[in-house]
């Protein structure tokens, strides 16, 4: 197959993407969090198309984006207050809304399960393309299941190029990480995934959340898996990753003595000049927001300096660090060290 190379900038590739959108195809489209891999949510067949793609695993299930809060009403089976609380305080933003779904969304979007993600995300790329394809889209990161996800198109380009139609290229990710996920199939209210919306903040609006064990731990053997980015080992590059707990002069100490080949440090920007190993940075230690806009290309960049084996500072887990957290810990397989 040959996937056509789009431009955000040029409305006939807009409408292009939408058309391919339309006639059942598959589209990698620019969002504010990662690249997504888009097809017509209520097209079952082309959403099937995405697992195929992506080689991921059936019961992981999608998030459907939306252009306008008016096409939320038809996807799910009735909006409660508290999610409308959210949705004004947070969309359109970097927020999934977990709700018991409609009729209309098919088995291959939720996994066989009874509910569905929404977003309504802020990217005016996406939002057009939704607009002009008259349907809202399923959309999972655009890599090859397990991979890092993409930030540019051109990091979907290595994944995804001859495998689907189109990839749209709107410019490099603003967040860098998946949306946030909050359940309200449940009470209270859950977070099944961290990301660019706090745990801070969904408290604000609904009170009591509760975290799922699953953010920082294995989900339950036998569990299903109510979010992506939940049940799978997750966003790992070819290198064994492990993370490594521990004041800097330790963690420092530690990675210079087992400077062996193949041996990398992920660490935070201004630590690489402690380190006797080749380094990758991402981001500064207090800045998570930075350390979540590069994390993804980061993980990459190991594999492009031939890393075998990569230790890993551990971020913290404030804020939008514990989306931080959340991403690592599934690319190191859960492996902590602690020094």
């Amino acid at each position: 197959m040959e996937t056509l190379h789009l431009s955000a900038e040029k409305q006939g590739d807009i409408e292009k993407a939408a058309q391919i959108l339309r006639q059942g195809g598959l589209v990698g489209i620019p969002t504010e969090t990662v690249y997504g891999l888009a097809a017509d949510a209520l097209n079952g067949p082309a959403v099937a198309g995405i697992f195929a793609a992506k080689n991921r695993p059936m019961d992981n299930p999608l998030i459907v984006h939306i252009s306008d809060l008016s096409q939320w009403e038809d996807l799910v089976d009735g909006v409660p207050e508290n999610a409308r609380a959210l949705a004004a305080a947070y969309w359109p933003g970097p927020m999934t809304i977990i709700l018991p779904k409609s009729e209309k969304i098919p088995d291959e979007v939720s996994a066989g399960l009874p509910t569905v993600g929404v977003r309504f995300p802020s990217h005016p790329v996406a939002r057009a393309i939704i607009r002009e394809s008259g349907c809202p889209l399923a959309a999972p990161s655009g890599n090859l299941s397990g991979r890092p996800s993409p930030t540019t198109a051109a990091c979907m380009a290595e994944d995804m190029d001859g495998r689907i139609d189109a990839i749209v290229d709107g410019g490099p990710c603003r967040v860098g990480v998946e949306s946030t996920v909050v359940t309200l199939a449940t009470c209270p209210p859950r977070l099944l995934r961290p990301g660019g919306i706090t745990l801070e903040q969904l408290k604000a609006v609904l009170g009591e959340v509760v975290v799922d064990p699953a953010v920082t731990q294995p989900l339950e053997e036998g569990k299903e898996a109510p979010s992506p980015g939940m049940k799978y080992k997750h966003y790992a590059p070819k290198a064994h990753v492990m993370i490594v707990k521990g004041a800097l002069a330790d963690y420092c100490r530690f990675v210079n003595s087992h400077n062996r080949p193949g041996t990398a440090a992920l660490c935070f920007a201004g630590e690489e000049k402690l380190l006797e190993v080749p380094c990758v940075t991402y981001g500064s230690e207090t800045d998570a927001a930075k350390q979540a806009h590069d994390l993804f290309e980061a993980l990459r960049r190991l594999d492009e300096i031939g890393a075998k084996t990569v230790y890993a500072r551990s971020p913290g887990q404030e804020g939008v660090g514990l989306a931080v957290y959340n991403r690592l810990i599934r690319a190191a397989g859960f492996e902590v060290l602690e020094v």
